[in-house]
């Protein structure tokens, strides 16, 4: 290995980022700007009104929901909620089918005026796709993280997308970890879930 294959992997990541696609729910572009301060002010919204924010995913995209839900509920003091309790997992998918895993809670759940954010880096995953719908039935807002194919099925199921044209699912992962990171920083309360001295 020669010392440029670190700094190499570091420019793909750079380059990745900086082609992020942002859409609304007919397909028309949005500039990266103006998509983060939407998802800034529909998050807003839901936490003023006391609603809550479903994150749900897959493997490595589970980790992240549950990472982010956590974030949300201590630095920005909102309601959030993911489906990773085994008992309900293992329920669902036993009883209903894998593909219901996140949509069968969700629709018991879910009311309008919440939000769910869908993430998988194939854009593909049948249980995200079944959740993105059960969101859209029940009038809440929804953001969509993609990766792999540009015409993959998540990126036109939500109100607002988000694409990376990542070929792995290591880049995909890593891109997604630094945009929900971005989405937490512009939510943060100042000094929230610090220690109290």
């Amino acid at each position: 290995m020669n010392a440029s294959t670190w700094l190499h992997s570091v420019r793909r990541l750079q380059a990745l980022l900086e082609a992020l696609a942002f859409s609304d729910a007919e397909g028309r572009a949005i500039h990266c700007d103006e998509g983060f301060e939407l998802w800034r002010r529909q998050t807003e919204k839901v936490k003023t009104e006391n609603r809550t924010v479903f994150l749900v995913g897959n493997g490595a995209s589970a980790s992240m929901a549950s990472h982010m839900a956590a974030d949300l509920a201590k630095n920005a003091q909102m309601h959030t909620e993911v489906f990773s309790d085994l008992s309900l997992i293992t329920a669902v998918s036993n009883d209903m089918g894998y593909e219901h895993v996140f949509s069968e809670p969700l629709s018991r759940r879910g009311k309008s005026g919440d939000m769910l954010v869908a993430i998988s880096s194939s854009g593909a995953s049948a249980n995200v796709l079944s959740a993105a719908r059960t969101a859209r039935e029940l009038s809440m807002f929804t953001v969509t993280l993609s990766a792999m194919a540009a015409g993959n099925p998540l990126r036109s199921s939500g109100e607002l997308n988000i694409y990376l044209g990542c070929d792995s699912y290591g880049e995909a992962e890593s891109c997604h970890a630094v945009v929900l990171h971005r989405w937490m920083d512009l939510m943060e309360v100042p000094d929230a879930g610090r220690a109290k001295p």
